[in-house]
């Protein structure tokens, strides 16, 4: 059995490569991805955590399960408020084949299908990356999408300017050339992609800001009540999710969907349907593309698969 910790993690599981491999599972439909299970738990002093449950099969190959919490109050106490752990059995006879580091596993495969969402969804000219939020994923969103795409410019907002000079400076370390955003509003204008993420429960990526033609990608604010985009920029968009189940239960589609703005119908496609070709993807250049992502067991086994397959 492997245990594999996360700069091991890193190191195995490079862009390039996890995009493809993410790709090849979407395009094969082998896996059996159930919608995840979301309990909630309540904390002393009230507030309530989560845990979510993330089961994937490859029959007779693979058996992969990612277990997360989701501790709100981490925030303002200087510490990460998700974390995780992953376990991949053997599909033919049960053996556990590896434990996992699940943070960074979840951190680089969320970053790797954003990119890959937005090889299908934004321009082929794009030049200009807005990443807004500066938690453990900023940089690694970035530098995802900065694998697949020559940018002329990546910026990088967040409430807390000195935490977005921190991400510029990671960035730094890798060779990635970032700047820190002042503006919120004018930096989305400017933006031909927009990928938040961040746990906001109040819209940060407002429809009067976004011009046509811009990608937008939301990768935060997983629950019901919390949100990352307004219903002007809803109302606007070509909408598309990575998984159904999930994004449509995220306050992002979730809310607009209680109100009436939208239906499920006006979905367009999903990650998979984009692999597969059977939706075109990006319709004009002046479009606005709408991409929600939630999280799907897929996208961990997946990874987990390419981590111990480069054992």
């Amino acid at each position: 059995m492997q245990m594999i910790g996360e700069h091991e993690l890193a190191e195995r599981l490079g862009w390039a490569e996890l995009i493809g491999a993410i790709e090849t599972e979407l395009k094969a439909g082998r896996v059996t991805s159930p919608e995840r299970s979301n309990i909630s738990i309540p904390m002393p002093g009230g507030g309530m955590s989560n845990l979510l449950v993330m089961p994937a099969w490859v029959e007779g190959e693979s058996l992969g399960v990612k277990l997360v919490t989701f501790f709100p109050e981490n925030g303002a106490k200087g510490m990460s408020t998700i974390n995780a752990s992953y376990a991949l059995f053997s599909g033919a006879d049960g053996r556990l084949q590896a434990v996992i580091e699940g943070d960074e596993l979840t951190a680089r495969r969320t970053a790797a299908s954003s990119a890959l969402a937005a090889s299908f969804l934004a321009r082929p000219d794009a030049k200009r990356l807005l990443v807004v939020g500066t938690g453990q994923l900023s940089a690694k969103v970035a530098a995802a999408h900065a694998s697949v795409r020559v940018y002329e410019r990546i910026e990088i907002y967040g409430r807390s300017a000195e935490r977005a000079e921190a991400v510029v400076a990671t960035l730094a370390a890798q060779g990635i050339v970032a700047h820190v955003a002042d503006d919120l509003g004018a930096a989305i204008g400017a933006a031909d992609v927009v990928s938040s993420v961040t746990s906001s429960t109040a819209p940060l990526i407002l429809g009067a800001n976004v011009q046509p033609g811009t990608h937008v990608d939301l990768i935060g604010a997983f629950k019901d009540d919390m949100r990352e985009s307004d219903d002007a920029l809803v109302a606007k968009a070509s909408l598309f999710v990575d998984f159904r189940p999930g994004a449509m239960k995220a306050g992002d589609l979730a809310q607009p969907l209680a109100s009436g703005l939208i239906a499920e119908t006006d979905i367009k496609a999903d990650l998979a349907e984009l692999a597969r070709g059977t939706h075109r993807g990006r319709a004009s250049d002046g479009e606005i593309t709408f991409f929600k992502s939630a999280g799907f067991s897929l996208l961990d086994l997946a990874a987990a698969r390419l981590a111990v397959g480069r054992a």
